[in-house]
């Protein structure tokens, strides 16, 4: 079996590594936190203390961190991935990034003899548990190819979008189309209060129909019970959607809703609610 390493063990990664060990496969991890590894370590993967020793016999190297910032370190940084992996050593960043940054780390790794692979997911926490997230994945073809093994034991979903920075490009789209969708569900919840129907009840009237949605039949259960516990965080969408709006403006792409969705988004964060789930944005209606 390919040796993976993994680099950050959060919400997503917890479960993407354990979906990786039920197929079988011998997972190294590292995170900045130790004690964020421990459910992991307990089902059988091998923690590291550094980052170099975590991918230096690794055959697939995986990254799930936070920010643009933060895959910039572990791939760039002092004894980091490109200064510690071996040759031929097949990296996949599943962080959602800026595409040009997933160029870059492509050219990079290619100098080195390895292959980088752009794999941004997309199905929440719930995805991740399942092993049933989306994958939109960008390099070389060959190379995904040859490692549908590792990503189809995360994720059902796997479709490949065309050369590095692509899978970070069709991310944007699906986080701009999550945007409206999330917004929408809430404006229907915050109409139907108002008008005094029961919210639940108009939910079940729709949610079947063409105005159903993965974030009808998933969100608004927990905006109802008041559950803001986080699938996807909020500071999170942030980062995706101000990624979004500065790749959409090199396009020549003025995407209004797009961006109003951002700004609530931004607003919730300024109001110290950065933590919470992508569900919060019900917040700014009950307003």
């Amino acid at each position: 079996m390919k040796q993976i390493a993994f680099i950050g063990i959060g919400v997503m990664g917890r479960s993407m590594v354990k979906n990786l060990m039920k197929k079988g496969f011998p997972v190294k991890v590292y995170s900045r936190r130790k004690e964020s590894a421990e459910g992991v370590v307990a089902a059988g993967a091998v923690w590291c203390g550094s980052i170099a020793e975590c991918v230096q016999d690794a055959d697939v190297v995986i990254t799930m961190v936070g920010y643009p910032k933060d895959v910039e370190e572990v791939y760039f940084g002092e004894n980091a991935i490109l200064a510690s992996a071996k040759k031929g050593a097949v990296l996949i960043d599943m962080t959602t990034t800026s595409p040009k940054l997933s160029k870059r780390i492509y050219e990079e790794a290619a100098k080195k003899g390895m292959h980088a692979v752009d794999a941004p997911v997309s199905g929440g926490d719930v995805g991740a548990q399942k092993g049933t997230l989306s994958i939109m994945v960008g390099g070389d073809k060959e190379i995904v190819d040859a490692n549908m093994d590792v990503l189809g034991a995360m994720g059902t979903a796997i479709v490949y979008e065309g050369g590095a920075g692509a899978g970070q490009h069709t991310k944007m789209a699906n986080q701009i189309a999550l945007g409206g969708a999330i917004a929408g569900v809430c404006e229907a919840i915050s109409y139907a209060r108002a008008v005094g129907l029961d919210v639940q009840t108009m939910l079940d009237a729709i949610s079947g129909g063409a105005a159903g949605s993965w974030q009808m039949s998933n969100m608004a259960p927990r905006m109802l019970k008041g559950d803001m516990a986080p699938g996807f965080f909020v500071k999170h969408y942030v980062k995706d959607l101000t990624i979004a709006d500065e790749e959409a403006r090199d396009a020549g792409v003025e995407m209004k809703v797009q961006q109003m969705v951002l700004e609530m988004y931004r607003q919730l964060e300024k109001d110290g609610m950065g933590d919470l789930g992508t569900q919060a944005l019900i917040k700014v209606y009950e307003k």
